[in-house]
């Protein structure tokens, strides 16, 4: 039995065991930390074969629902999303209350959030941040990139590129804990007033590499975050390249209606 008909049309059968198996886990049948059943035993429950199973499974993995670790089978994956408030993660009162954006939106969902360094330094700056930092490419900035972690496991990383004659005289960004509020607090405690936060985001399928550092499953999706920190002056001071986990993360916006 290879499909059946719903509405006149047939769904394969493979679609059918995925779609069974992905509302198990959204009705906590199975749980977070729960492994799905071997490959073996979903033959036996469904009397297919095997080949039908890995197709199945195959579908399950796209739903974002499950991490594979190699030679341990699949896993029910222990991560609800962070909301991201796009209109009031970067508000100045959280920079003021000592809380960077990535702190403060965590700990909104309830989260323990941590960050780990990866490198702090000087880099030519790549050809399309420099573009965004109206500099000429090749230009020294100040690379910061960071791997940041909830409830112990990684779900962005991000590196923020600086022009060097606005950070070259504020010690606190060289180092690995700029202080309360993060980057933002101390470039306005320097004259860099904040206008505005702008932000492109694109959706795709993670590489090899990216896979790894975000411990993802082959094939998993992530969102390509770029923002400009904008100053009062009109001045892009920082851009902050980001890759994001798709299951983690939910983008709420606030647009206002009026001019």
């Amino acid at each position: 039995m290879g499909t059946a008909t719903g509405g006149g049309k047939a769904v394969p059968r493979y679609v059918q065991i995925a779609d069974e198996i992905v509302e198990q886990i959204r009705a906590g049948i199975l749980k977070p930390g729960n492994m799905v059943p071997s490959e073996s035993e979903l033959v036996e429950r469904y009397g297919v074969s095997g080949g039908t199973i890995r197709k199945a499974m195959v579908e399950v993995r796209a739903s974002d629902l499950v991490e594979t670790r190699q030679g341990k089978g699949s896993m029910v994956k222990a991560r609800p999303p962070v909301r991201h408030r796009s209109s009031d993660r970067f508000r100045r009162s959280h920079r003021q209350g000592g809380k960077a954006a990535y702190l403060a939106e965590s700990e909104q969902s309830g989260a323990t959030p941590s960050v780990s360094v990866l490198y702090i330094g000087p880099m030519a700056a790549p050809e399309d941040i420099a573009e965004r930092l109206d500099l000429a490419a090749g230009t020294q900035v100040l690379a910061r990139r960071r791997l940041y972690f909830r409830n112990g496991t990684p779900v962005e990383t991000a590196t923020s590129y600086l022009p060097w004659d606005a950070v070259k005289d504020i010690p606190e960004l060289f180092a690995e804990n700029p202080g309360g509020g993060g980057i933002y607090a101390r470039l306005e405690e320097h004259g860099h007033e904040f206008a505005e936060f702008v932000e492109t985001l694109q959706a795709r399928l993670a590489t090899k590499a990216e896979a790894s550092e975000l411990a993802l499953s082959p094939g998993a999706s992530v969102v390509h975050l770029i923002r400009e920190a904008k100053t009062t002056e009109g001045r892009v001071v920082e851009v902050c390249d980001t890759l994001m986990a798709a299951d983690q993360f939910v983008f709420s916006y606030r647009i206002p209606a009026t001019d």
